[in-house]
């Protein structure tokens, strides 16, 4: 694996219980140009909420992007989900393929 520096490529991340939701943020990151690719998962979260510890079965949605794109794709989040608080975590990314960080810069500059 190389490891190109590439500090303004990020992956934001959040969790939902809805998949319907998880595939709508995702589309429209991507339709919109917010970012490259976005990956569904499924995890199980547990956490403390309003006083409870909380088990849940959750889909985690990661959209790959770029620093200055981040703050776009925080209020789709916001604008989509159903949460009262959703989770909003931006990931750096410090290494990896430069061809895959090539076809990234390819997508989103396709934007401009």
């Amino acid at each position: 694996m190389a490891t190109a520096r590439t500090p303004d490529f990020v992956t934001v991340c959040t969790t939902t219980d809805d998949r319907g939701v998880a595939d709508a943020i995702a589309r429209a990151a991507i339709e919109r140009r917010f970012g490259a690719c976005a990956r569904i998962l499924m995890a199980e979260s547990v956490y403390r909420w309003k006083g409870e510890i909380c088990v849940a079965a959750e889909f985690v949605v990661e959209i790959k992007t770029t620093a200055e794109r981040a703050p776009k794709v925080e209020a789709l989040i916001r604008e989509l989900h159903a949460y009262e608080l959703p989770e909003i975590v931006v990931h750096p990314i410090v290494g990896g393929s430069q061809a895959y960080f090539d076809w990234l810069s390819g997508e989103l500059d396709a934007a401009s």
